[in-house]
């Protein structure tokens, strides 16, 4: 089983690099992670930063609202439930 679970991992890693086109068609600093052509402009850059700046600001919140919710306060909508 560990044999079996060892080559899947192994050929799951290997599908993830880039290939040696696509390596030389990536910008220098996105080479080597992936297939494809990469980002053409700014633009594409400024999308990308934006999706990674909103995934991150909803990380950090739906930790903050796990760890703390607050949900103590008598008016709370699930003691309304709850009663």
């Amino acid at each position: 089983m560990s044999l079996f679970l060892t080559i899947m991992l192994l050929m799951v890693v290997s599908v993830g690099f880039a290939c040696e086109v696509c390596q030389s068609n990536q910008p220098k600093m996105l080479e080597n992670i992936t297939h494809g052509q990469g980002p053409q402009g700014n633009v594409d850059y400024l999308i990308t930063w934006s999706a990674a700046v909103l995934v991150l600001f909803t990380l950090v919140f739906s930790v903050k609202y796990l760890v703390k919710p607050r949900e103590d306060q008598p008016d709370h909508i699930k003691n309304i439930v709850l009663k």
